[in-house]
């Protein structure tokens, strides 16, 4: 609806991730390097974290788009799998042929090592790239290991990307995986975009949606950046609504108070946590006061 108002061609804050928005602000690209210097020759295990809409499908896209024919890609997005099925989903990916309704743990693990030999001897590469890690039992991630035994004396035959959430971190400190968290050649844990990014990140969407203008005031940007914490995903939702917002008052541009209450509806959540944290303090406050007011003194031990 607001489009042709403001002089869009399409709307610039979408989730979906079109790869004509790609924005690669400096903490991005450093994950993209980390990546890119753990997928080296030596292969192994690549570590990317990151909190929920921070960017990690962005990189990771990214990644791939600057890969050659010469790299087979198997992608995993539903990692809620057991052993048997992880392995199984890997063929699919790799288009290995097997006998679904009678298969096991070896026959498929044979299968895969397999064409990650014929894939070495043609000069290509294998990379497993497997999305919500964070998900993934210890027997999984010990399946996982134990595909990675097969190697040269230079190299592992399978690379593999692990992209999750912080508590992915968590999980590889298990005793138990000890063994895989040693082979892990880089790790890299993305954080959110600061207030000068925030700005970068919302003008670079617009121009992409044909608009060259500034459609957000400066005082707005940074009340964006607070509320959404920097998360692009979160960027995204309160932007689009504000540009409605700021249509629907045919304003010429997103003032601070389109933003809050455009964030009370698809952020409540930001805006209840100060909240409570002022009705804690005030509790707290008249709490102390009664107690100080009553004659008794308050001593501390150190």
């Amino acid at each position: 609806m607001y489009l042709s108002y403001f002089g869009l061609t399409e709307k610039p804050f979408s989730i979906a991730p079109n790869p004509d928005y790609l924005f690669l602000s400096d903490r991005h690209k450093e994950a993209l390097a980390h990546l890119t210097f753990g997928l080296g020759d030596a292969g192994g295990f690549v570590l990317l974290t990151g909190e929920v809409g921070t960017g990690k499908t962005t990189v990771t896209r990214c990644m791939l788009s600057q890969l050659t024919d010469t790299t087979q890609v198997a992608f995993i997005l539903n990692p809620t799998l057991n052993e048997l099925e992880l392995l199984a989903s890997i063929c699919d990916e790799l288009k290995i042929r097997y006998k679904k309704s009678d298969t096991s743990l070896k026959d498929l693990t044979d299968k895969i090592k397999n064409r990650l030999v014929k894939n070495h001897q043609a000069g290509r590469h294998t990379m497993l790239i497997i999305d919500e890690a964070q998900h993934l039992s210890a027997a999984v991630l010990e399946q996982l290991r134990l595909l990675t035994n097969l190697e040269t004396n230079t190299k592992k035959l399978l690379q593999i990307i692990l992209v999750g959430q912080p508590e992915l971190q968590q999980l590889l400190k298990r005793n138990d995986l000890r063994q895989l968290a040693q082979r892990i050649t880089a790790r890299y844990h993305l954080l959110p975009l600061n207030e000068a990014q925030v700005f970068a990140y919302i003008q670079h969407r617009l121009q992409k949606a044909g608009c060259q203008a500034s459609l957000f005031e400066m005082n707005s940007i940074k009340l964006i950046h607070q509320l959404t914490a920097g998360i692009p995903r979160l960027i995204n939702l309160l932007c689009d609504r504000a540009l409605m917002g700021a249509y629907s008052a045919q304003l010429p541009c997103v003032s601070k108070k389109i933003v809050l209450l455009s964030a009370k509806e698809v952020l409540p959540e930001q805006l209840e946590a100060p909240k409570q944290a002022s009705s804690k303090t005030l509790v707290w406050a008249l709490w102390f006061g009664a107690f100080a007011a009553s004659g008794f003194a308050l001593s501390y031990v150190i």
